[in-house]
């Protein structure tokens, strides 16, 4: 005897509502194409296996990743259980039924067409203590509600209710779950052909810069690199970003005119040590992690691109680039020409700049983290003191200082008086 009904159960691949485990590696889009492709392998699987009929129960709206021939029947009930009891009971056309979910997309034709012989239910458990498959003659709420379901101990619950009811159950072969990272990492590697291995692969050469840069303040180890494979030093120094201001820091801030609008202010130790000198400031990024980091100092912060409207614009006593943040966007022209706009017309610029005079480099930089993800290319310059004084200089902004400690550089700007900006154009 075989099942003659093969039911999937799954959600709607929509990001944020599904493979948040995922998330601290993924953004939510590219988890949510995961899952896409983990149900599209599975449900081409499911088709593959010749029964009578092929039902979807789905939590949401179904999309082109599903196949033709398949059923499909809202799910019901309140919590997993309840939803895989009702999942049965809408599937039951008065043979037996084998449901599996959308998280191992490795199952096969041969597994799924195995023969019953003189058992009552059928159970493949997960290795992370939970079942991938679970097979009935007819719908029984007794073998599934109440049963605790996504905990470590799932599986063997379930095995347990049904050996209570008097059932005897078939074991499938143990199988693990997409559920996190490594799981997703393992599967693909172990089954190449798949369509979540093959985007896996692709995902993990394309990674947002924006995901491996707040992993890196949250502690993981991130890279940066030129194009060329060369570690950028300048870029890695996350514990030096995290860590109090230093006295290089406070040296380039006792330079400071409030109001104070940090660019790229990262955790904040910049906009911290400026409000406990009283001076009133603002850090922009970004990236929500480093704002969280900053807030969590007791300093404000936005989340924002420094090219969308900011607040105080043309009123900020001093604009601050600091920790080689004259790279952001590849172009140094047009961020200096931005922070000319951003300043009072007697304002400062103070920008940190690489300790090579001579550099300019405008190519960009990839993030590599330790599990092996690398970012997509990132528009990001390096640029030392020749450079950006020539930058500079088409900004309208003028020299005023030029210091420097013996790891790090500084240049300080003033916006040209008008009398000086019109001359300039005759």
């Amino acid at each position: 005897m075989k099942a003659d009904t093969l039911i999937v159960i799954a959600k709607e691949p929509v990001a944020g509502r599904v493979k948040t485990r995922l998330q601290t590696e993924f953004t939510p889009a590219e988890a949510a194409a995961l899952a896409r492709a983990s149900l599209a392998d599975t449900l081409a699987a499911v088709r593959d296996t010749p029964v009578r009929r092929y039902v979807l129960a789905l939590d949401g709206q179904s999309g082109p990743w599903l196949p033709s021939g398949f059923e499909v029947v809202e799910q019901r009930g309140d919590g997993l259980a309840e939803r895989l009891a009702e999942a049965f009971e809408d599937a039951y056309a008065g043979g037996p039924m084998l449901l599996v979910g959308m998280d191992t997309p490795q199952i096969t034709r041969e597994l799924l067409d195995v023969d019953w012989a003189d058992h009552d239910a059928v159970l493949g458990l997960t290795e992370d203590g939970g079942y991938w498959a679970l097979g009935l003659r007819q719908p029984d709420r007794r073998a599934l509600v109440g049963v605790p379901m996504s905990t470590d101990h799932t599986g063997a619950d379930q095995l347990a209710r049904l050996r209570l009811l008097g059932y005897k159950v078939l074991l499938l072969p143990m199988l693990r779950d997409m559920d996190t990272p490594e799981d997703a990492a393992v599967l693909a590697a172990c089954f190449p052909a798949l369509r979540m291995s093959r985007l896996h692969g692709r995902l993990q050469h394309s990674a947002s810069p924006g995901l491996l840069f707040e992993k890196a303040l949250s502690g993981a180890r991130v890279v940066a690199t030129g194009i060329d494979g060369q570690q950028v030093p300048s870029l890695c120094e996350v514990d030096r970003w995290q860590a109090p201001a230093d006295e290089v820091d406070r040296l380039a801030l006792s330079r400071c005119e409030g109001p104070v609008l940090d660019i790229g202010c990262g955790p904040g130790r910049i906009v911290t040590a400026l409000a406990e000198r009283g001076i009133p400031a603002l850090g922009v990024d970004i990236s929500a992690e480093a704002v969280l980091l900053t807030t969590n100092r007791g300093a404000p912060a936005l989340r924002r691109p420094v090219q969308e409207p900011l607040p105080g614009e043309g009123r900020w006593g001093s604009v601050l680039l600091m920790d080689g943040n004259i790279g952001i966007g590849g172009a140094p022209a047009l961020l200096l020409r931005r922070c000319a706009e951003l300043v009072r017309p007697d304002g400062l610029v103070l920008v940190e700049v690489d300790p090579d005079d001579n550099l300019d480099d405008t190519a960009p930089i990839i993030l590599h983290a330790d599990g092996g993800r690398r970012s997509r290319p990132l528009p990001w310059a390096r640029v030392g003191t020749r450079a950006v004084l020539r930058h500079a200089l088409a900004a309208d902004l003028l020299a005023t200082e030029d210091w420097r400690t013996p790891h790090r550089a500084f240049l300080a700007f003033r916006r040209a008086p008008a009398t000086l900006r019109q001359a300039s154009y005759r």
